[in-house]
C-alpha cells in the first residue's frame, strides 16, 4: 500500500501556503482619476519592480523589467543608443539567434521601458520573443532613425528570421513615436517589421515618414504570420502606411477586402489614422483582416473608412469577371467619403463604384458570394447588400462600433498602485498564493490599481476579483489554477471569478495570463473553468480585458508539455487542461480586445516546438445579454467548441479566429469530455469534430470577419485538398438572428449549417487556399421580434413612470 499512498501524496502536493491575515478596510477612498502631478514621469518608471520569471533557471537574479537608460541609453537625440537598447532587450540569456538556437520560450519575459527622451538609432531595435517594449505614456519618447540608418526596420519583431512566423507569440510595442524623416526619401525604410502571430499588439504609436515626392518609406511591414492586434496608431507620410502580405483584409464600420491567399495571416486593427501617405494600406496574399474605426486623409489609394481628399478609396488588383476567384471578396459597411473621386476601382483604371467631389456614404456594399437563410445557392454580387441592424448599445456617440484603447493609467501616480508581492504573494510558481491575492483584491479593489508583479501565482480555490477592480500585469503576469478542486469534470469549479454574480461596477484587466497547472503523473484539470466573467456596467467599455489571455498548457510549469505527445502515450487523464476557458454569464457585459483562449498544440519551451495533444472541453461560452465586444479575439483547439453563444444578445465580433483540434476525429467529439446541458453544450448528432462557432437562441449577433480553420484530421493534412478535414464548422440554430461578413474556412466541407444540417458548401466559394463567404444573413427571427417588443414595452414603462 505504501507506493499507492506515496503516489496520492504527489497528486495533492501543492507547495506551501502563504499565511495572510485579512487586510481589512485598508483603503476607503475611491481611486478617482489619479494623483499624478504635472510633469511626473509615467508610473511604470518609478514603481518598485520586483517581478520574477518563476521558471527561469535563476529566478532570483533574472531581471524582468529593464529601463534602457540603466543599460547606457542617453535619450538625448545625439548619442547613438542602438547598442544600449538592444543590450537592455537581450540581457539575461534570452531567446534569440535563429531556430537552431531558440524557437520560443516562456521563461525569459522582459518589459523594456523607455523614459521620456529622443533615442537615436542607426540599426534595428530587435524585439526578442516574449518582449514588451513600452514608452512613457504621459509624454511619448521618440525613436529617431539616423540618416545613416541601415534601413532595416527601426523595430523588428523577427530580425533575420529568428522565429517561425506562425508561432512568433508574445510581442507588444506601445507608447512610442518612430521618426524616420531623417532617412533619405529614396531609400526603402520601415518603421516596424511585424512578422508575428497571436498574443501580439501594437498600440499608442505614431510613425512619421518622409512626405517627399518618390518616398519609399513604409510604416508597418508584415509579410506573413498568423494574428494579433493593432490599435490607436497614427502614421504620417510614406509610400505605404501599411504593407501586408498575409491572410486577407476586412474592415468593419469602414471596409472589408480579401485577396487570394497562399500564406497564412489574420489581424485586427482598431482606430488607425493615416495622413498624407501615397498608399494607406497595400495588401495582397492575405486571408483575414478587420479594420474598425480607421481614418484616411490626403492619401492616394486606400482600404478603409472615414476618407477625405483621396483620389481612390479601394483599388483592386484585377477586375471581377463575375466570380469570387481572382477579384476576391469585398464588403464595405458605413463608409464616409469626402472628395474621393473613385470609391472602388481597379488597377487597370476600371471604375467599379464612382465617388465624387462632395460627401458620399456607402451604407453596405459587397463583392462576392452572398447567401441568405437556408438557401444554399449563393449569388455573386457586386453592389448594394443588406446592412445589418446595429444595436445602439454597441455603438459610440457617432454611431460607429464602440472601441476603447488599452488602459494605461497615465494620470495615476505610483501611490495609486498596490503591489501584490508587497502584500505577501510570492508569484514563484510553487507557493499557494490564493489567500494573499484574495486579501489584496478584497482590500484594494476600487481604491488602488492592483499591480500583479511579474510572476506565476498559484491559486488552489476560486480567486474572486470584486467589481471595481483595475488589475495590471507586468509582461503578462500569470494566475494559475492548480489542485484537486479543479479535477472533477462532473463538478467544474471556477479558477478566477471576475465580479460576483449580479455585481455592477468597473473592471479593467490588462497584461495578465490565466492558465492551469497540473501535478505530474496524475489526473490533470478537466474540471477547471478558467475565467468566469460576471461583472456588468452600463457605460460602454467599463468592464473589459486588454492584451490578456487564457493559455492552457505548452508553457513551463504547466506540466502539460512534451509529456503529452501526439502519439497519445501521455494518456488522457494526464493531459487534461481545462473544462472551459472563458464564461461570460447571462448578466455580464464585456469588452475584450486582443484576447486569445488557446489550448496549446505545441510546447513553447521544447526544442523544435514539438506538437502535443492536450484536452480542453470548451473555448468561450457567452450567455450575455450584452453589450459584448470581441475585438481581435481567438479560441483554438478546444474539444467541443471554440465559440458558443447561448441566449446571447447584442454581440459584435470583429475577426474571430479558430482552429479545431488537430487530433479529431480521434477521438470523436465530445470525447474525452461529456456533453453537459448545464453549460449549454451543443449536441453532436452526426458531428465528429468541434464547432468553431455555435449559436443558439441568440439575437443581434454581428460577425465582421471570421477565420475558422481545420488543418488536420488526426494529424494528417491530406484532407486539405479534398477539403474534408471536418464536415461542419459553423452552426446557427433556426431561432437566432446572426449576420456574418467575410466568413473564411479551410478544410471544412460545409462552411455554414443551420440546426446542424449543412447549408453552404465550400465547393462554391473557392478563394485561393481558403473558401470565402462574403455575406450570410439569417435575418430577423421570431425571437428577435419578441425581443424588440420587449424593449419597446420597457421604453414605454420607463417613459410613463
Amino acid at each position: 500500500m505504501l507506493p499507492t499512498l506515496f503516489f496520492a501524496a504527489l497528486c495533492v502536493a501543492l507547495g506551501s501556503v502563504t499565511p495572510v491575515a485579512s487586510l481589512g478596510t485598508t483603503c476607503t477612498k475611491p481611486l478617482g482619476s489619479g494623483n499624478a502631478a504635472p510633469g511626473d514621469p509615467f508610473w511604470m518608471q518609478n514603481i518598485k519592480h520586483q517581478g520574477i520569471a518563476a521558471f527561469n533557471p535563476d529566478p532570483k537574479t533574472y531581471q524582468v523589467f529593464r529601463n534602457v537608460k540603466d543599460f547606457g541609453a542617453k535619450g538625448d537625440g545625439v548619442t547613438d543608443d542602438t547598442a544600449a537598447i538592444n543590450s537592455a532587450i537581450a540581457f539575461g540569456n534570452r531567446c534569440q539567434g535563429g531556430s537552431d538556437v531558440c524557437n520560443s520560450t516562456t521563461i525569459t519575459p522582459a518589459l523594456v521601458f523607455f523614459p521620456q527622451g529622443t533615442y537615436l538609432v542607426s540599426d534595428s531595435i530587435v524585439s526578442l520573443y516574449y518582449t514588451v517594449i513600452a514608452g512613457d505614456a504621459t509624454n511619448l519618447p521618440t525613436i529617431l532613425a539616423a540618416s545613416n540608418h541601415t534601413t532595416n526596420a527601426v523595430i523588428d519583431a523577427d530580425f533575420a528570421g529568428y522565429y517561425v512566423n506562425q508561432n512568433n507569440f508574445f510581442h507588444s510595442v506601445r507608447n512610442l513615436v518612430l521618426d524616420l524623416t531623417q532617412i533619405p526619401a529614396g531609400l526603402q525604410a520601415t518603421g516596424i517589421h511585424w512578422q508575428v502571430s497571436q498574443t501580439t499588439s501594437l498600440m499608442n504609436i505614431v510613425i512619421n515618414l518622409s512626405t517627399a515626392a518618390g518616398t519609399q518609406h513604409q510604416g508597418i511591414y508584415m509579410e506573413n504570420g498568423s494574428g494579433g492586434f493593432l490599435g490607436d496608431v497614427i502614421i504620417n507620410g510614406g509610400e505605404f502606411s501599411q504593407f501586408m502580405k498575409m491572410q486577407g483584409l476586412k474592415i468593419v464600420d469602414r471596409a472589408i477586402w480579401h485577396a487570394i491567399t497562399l500564406t497564412r495571416f489574420r489581424f485586427t486593427v482598431r482606430n488607425v489614422t493615416v495622413n498624407n501617405a501615397q498608399i494607406a494600406v497595400s495588401a495582397f496574399w492575405n486571408w483575414g483582416w478587420t479594420f474598425q474605426g480607421v481614418n484616411i486623409n490626403n492619401c492616394g489609394a486606400i482600404i478603409d473608412a472615414t476618407v477625405t481628399n483621396t483620389p481612390i478609396f479601394v483599388r483592386m488588383g484585377e477586375a471581377s469577371d463575375g466570380e469570387l476567384l481572382g477579384a476576391g471578396s469585398l464588403v464595405l459597411n458605413n463608409i464616409n467619403l469626402s472628395n474621393v473621386s473613385t470609391a472602388i476601382g481597379v488597377v487597370d483604371g476600371t471604375v467599379v463604384l464612382a465617388g465624387g467631389s462632395g460627401k458620399m456614404t456607402i451604407a453596405s456594399w459587397g463583392q462576392g458570394n452572398i447567401y441568405k437563410g437556408s438557401n444554399g445557392n449563393g449569388t455573386y454580387t457586386q453592389g448594394a447588400i443588406a446592412a445589418p441592424p446595429k444595436p445602439a448599445v454597441l455603438l459610440d456617440d457617432s454611431g460607429k462600433i464602440f472601441g476603447k484603447g488599452h488602459p494605461q493609467y497615465a494620470t495615476y501616480a505610483v501611490s495609486d498602485f498596490v503591489s501584490v508581492r508587497d502584500h505577501g504573494a510570492k508569484g514563484d510558481g510553487k507557493t499557494d498564493d490564493t489567500l494573499a491575492l484574495q486579501a489584496v483584491f478584497d482590500a484594494y479593489a476600487g481604491c488602488k490599481i492592483i499591480f500583479v508583479d511579474a510572476g506565476t501565482y498559484v491559486v488552489t480555490s476560486t480567486l474572486r476579483i470584486p467589481a471595481g477592480a483595475q488589475v495590471v500585469g507586468e509582461a503578462w503576469s500569470v494566475i494559475a489554477g492548480k489542485g484537486p478542486v479543479f479535477q472533477d469534470q462532473s463538478n467544474p469549479q471556477v479558477v478566477v471569478q471576475v465580479g460576483a454574480p449580479g455585481s455592477i461596477g468597473i473592471m479593467e484587466i490588462t497584461d495578465i495570463i490565466f492558465n492551469t497547472m497540473g501535478p505530474v503523473l496524475c489526473k490533470q484539470l478537466p474540471g477547471a473553468i478558467v475565467v468566469e466573467w460576471n461583472v456588468k456596467h452600463t457605460p460602454a467599455g467599463v468592464t473589459g480585458m486588454w492584451d490578456s489571455h487564457i493559455r492552457l498548457g505548452g508553457a513551463a510549469g504547466t506540466n502539460l508539455e512534451s509529456n503529452c505527445p501526439t502519439d497519445g502515450s501521455g494518456g488522457i487523464d494526464n493531459c487534461y487542461a481545462a473544462f472551459l476557458g472563458l464564461h461570460l454569464t447571462a448578466s455580464s457585459t464585456a469588452y475584450l480586445e486582443g484576447t486569445w483562449v488557446w489550448l496549446a498544440d505545441h510546447d513553447l519551451d521544447g526544442t523544435g516546438n514539438p506538437m502535443i495533444t492536450l484536452y480542453s472541453g470548451r473555448g468561450i461560452l457567452s450567455e450575455s445579454a450584452g453589450p459584448v465586444w470581441m475585438i481581435g479575439t481567438a479560441a483554438e483547439h478546444h474539444v467541443i467548441y471554440q465559440y458558443n453563444l447561448q441566449g446571447a444578445k447584442n454581440h459584435y465580433m470583429g475577426l474571430i479566429q479558430t482552429e479545431t483540434p488537430y487530433f479529431q476525429p480521434t477521438p470523436v467529439a465530445p470525447s474525452p469530455f461529456r456533453v453537459n446541458s448545464a453549460f449549454k453544450d451543443p449536441s453532436f448528432d452526426g458531428v465528429s469534430s468541434a464547432w468553431a462557432l455555435n449559436v443558439a437562441g441568440s439575437s443581434n449577433i454581428l460577425v465582421f470577419g471570421a477565420g475558422l480553420y481545420s488543418f488536420y484530421s488526426n494529424y494528417d493534412q491530406t484532407c486539405l485538398t479534398p477539403v474534408n478535414c471536418q464536415d461542419q464548422i459553423v452552426n446557427i440554430d433556426s431561432t437566432s438572428s446572426v449576420y456574418i461578413y467575410s466568413l473564411q474556412t479551410i478544410g471544412t466541407t460545409w462552411q455554414l449549417s443551420i440546426d446542424e444540417t449543412g447549408v453552404v458548401n465550400q465547393a462554391n466559394n473557392s478563394n485561393g487556399f481558403a473558401q470565402t463567404v462574403t455575406s450570410w444573413t439569417k435575418g430577423e427571427s421570431t425571437l428577435e421580434f419578441w425581443n424588440q417588443v420587449e424593449n419597446g414595452v420597457k421604453w414605454v414603462l420607463e417613459w410613463l413612470y
